[in-house]
Formats: structure tokens, sequence, C-alpha cells
């Protein structure tokens, strides 16, 4: 009977909490994957992927067919592309590691361990949006601050990368790993615009 009750959770809420789950899981299966570089691990990531792709058609289809949304439309849609680009970041990532074969680092997996946590506030950040939009401006901003860590972590990479190149095998190595170091860039540069687009939503609640 209280099943009668309860308020149904509007539809791109949902798709977008969907999104942001998955992105979570794929930045933590990336994470398992730097420590144990197990093939299991990169398929699961692969099919995180593709999960986070049919949540974002979905979302398309149904923003295309509906006329009243709870946030701007622009909103949704932004949202929706910003945390998808941080999945398919992690994903890109684990397929440039395979094909330059690439030796995870420290500084790869601390990297990732910031990302793990932007995309947890994210999550949160999500769920809180319709009914505390406040407390999704908290866990947004934090967002935005762990992926600031994030680009501290990345130019101290690659201060470290390009420190004593030497010869012509040395410089090899450098653009094969920067590549890696530029997708985790720009998998927080993604999450830190997914915080934006929240700030933007609370704004225009308030």
């Amino acid at each position: 009977m209280l099943s009668l009750f309860k308020k149904r959770q509007n539809i791109f809420i949902k798709l977008i909490r969907d999104q942001a789950a998955t992105a979570l899981a794929g930045i933590d299966t990336l994470q398992a994957y730097l420590s144990d570089p197990n093939p299991a691990l990169a398929d699961q990531l692969t099919k995180l992927e593709k999960d986070g792709d049919e949540y974002r058609r979905i979302l398309i289809y149904e923003l295309n067919k509906t006329f009243i949304t709870p946030f701007d439309r622009e909103d949704i849609f932004a949202l929706s592309r910003s945390i998808d680009d941080v999945l398919d970041y992690a994903y890109s990532t684990l397929t440039e590691i395979q094909l330059l074969k690439v030796k995870p680092t420290p500084y790869m997996l601390r990297i990732t361990g910031l990302l793990r946590d932007a995309a947890n506030e994210l999550l949160l950040a999500v769920e809180r949006l319709e009914d505390h939009p406040g407390v999704a401006a908290e866990h947004a901003h934090r967002a935005k601050a762990l992926e600031n860590k994030v680009e501290i972590l990345y130019r101290e990479a690659l201060a470290e990368l390009f420190n004593g190149v030497e010869d012509t095998k040395h410089i090899i190595k450098v653009f094969k790993y920067r590549e890696v170091y530029r997708h985790l860039s720009n998998a927080a540069d993604r999450g830190d615009e997914a915080a934006n687009v929240i700030g933007s939503i609370v704004m225009k609640k308030g």
C-alpha cells in the first residue's frame, strides 16, 4: 500500500543517475585494472562503457519526445554528455594502455583514485539534485576540488616523465605515457564540466 504513495523518480533523473553510477563503476574497474591488468577487468570496463552509451541513447530519445522536463533541456543534455565523457575517457585510458603497452605508474593510480572520488561526488550530487539541491551543490563543489588535485598530479607526472630525456627510446616512452596521462586529465575535465552543469541547475532552481 505504501508503494502507491511513493514518489516516482523522474525518468531523466533516473537515467542520469544510472549514467553516473556506471561511470563510477567504470573508474573503479580502471583502478582495479591498473593494480592488476586482468583481461576480465578490461572486458568488464568495455561492457560498462557500452552500458553508459545505452543510457545516454535512451535519455536522448526521451528528451526528444518529452515536452516537460524537470530542468532545462540543455542542462539535462549537457550533464548527460559530460558524465558519459568521464566514462569514455576511463575506457580510452584502458585502450591506450593496452595498445601502447604502457606499464601503470603510481601517478596513474593516484590520479585514478582522485577520479574515483570525484565520480562518487557526482553520483551523490545527481541523487540529491531533485529534492536537496543545496546538498547537490556541495557535492559538485567537492568534485571540482578533486579535479584541481588531478591537474596538479597530472603536471607532476609530466614533469617527472620529461625529466632526463636522453635518447630516442626514452622519447618514445614519453609520448606513450603522456597519451595515457592526457586521457586521465580529460576525464577529470569532463567531471568538472558535469559539476558546473549541476551548479547551474541548482542556481536556476534557487
